[in-house]
């Protein structure tokens, strides 16, 4: 049975960072650390959220606005910080993140499940520029929740593990017109679109229609593209993808998640 008191929201999400909050009572997790630790106290404490809840940080991957903040949080808050024995390398050589990682590390191997303040924690790999790039599937009270930020291509590994989740957050970053014809250079766009880069919202709602399935409550779409991409594009691509699933109004919630300002607390 569902537990009404998960809760979830987006402290930023795309290229300007990334930070993300899930928990329930007996505590809290975050996944990337991409804003700062005084903004992070002040979010939480205007949507009545304790900071003591936090119980452990999970990163996927180690481009900076997932980690800018991360020395941060490990220096000031001593969170335990959870990814892959490779991410975790990275991150101790990092300018951002090298003098203050070592106490903190906890490494959890791919497709290895843990438990994390309570939840089940298991990363996946994605594609993406990166060291390496992990997405993560999280059971927790009743629930499955799967988040993966920044994707080349849709994996079936990921596939399969959206299918069996409620709640899916995923990378809706460009509308390929708007990438095509704006003003990147030709080497940045096919950097975007070759596999390794970002997902389209079409390759998006190509992916909710592999994975749709009964149980889905709740589509996350995160990391849009401030130049390339708009709230209403990604919402109609992935709408429209629902609906040729013949999913009823109002079964499955879709948001968009806000770039530079913080979500509402969505309760699951």
């Amino acid at each position: 049975m569902r537990n009404s008191s998960v809760r979830f929201m987006s402290f930023s999400s795309g290229s300007c960072g990334n930070c993300y909050y899930l928990g329930n009572e007996d505590g809290a997790i975050l996944i990337d650390a991409g804003v700062s630790l005084r903004r992070l106290k002040k979010v939480m404490g205007e949507h009545g959220l304790d900071m003591a809840s936090l119980k452990a940080v999970l990163v996927t991957h180690d481009h900076l606005d997932h980690i800018r903040h991360l020395g941060s949080f490990c220096k000031k808050l001593s969170l335990p910080v959870y990814t892959t024995p490779m991410i975790h390398s990275a991150l101790a050589r990092h300018t951002f993140t090298s003098d203050w990682i070592a106490s903190c590390r906890r490494d959890v191997c791919e497709g290895e499940t843990v438990l994390v303040a309570g939840m089940s924690v298991k990363p996946f790999v994605v594609p993406h520029d990166a060291t390496q790039t992990v997405g993560y599937s999280i059971g927790l009270t009743g629930h499955k929740f799967v988040i993966m930020t920044d994707v080349g291509r849709i994996t079936d590994e990921a596939v399969q593990l959206a299918s069996h989740a409620d709640t899916v957050v995923l990378e809706s970053n460009y509308d390929m017109d708007m990438l095509m014809g704006g003003p990147y250079t030709y080497e940045l766009k096919m950097r975007i679109v070759q596999g390794c880069g970002h997902l389209s919202n079409d390759e998006c709602a190509c992916a909710v229609r592999r994975f749709m399935h009964e149980g889905l409550r709740n589509i996350f779409l995160c990391h849009l593209s401030d130049n390339n991409n708009t709230r209403e594009l990604a919402y109609k691509c992935t709408l429209d993808s629902l609906r040729q699933c013949g999913v009823e109004p109002g079964t499955v919630s879709l948001v968009c998640l806000p770039r530079q300002v913080p979500s509402q607390l969505f309760n699951l």
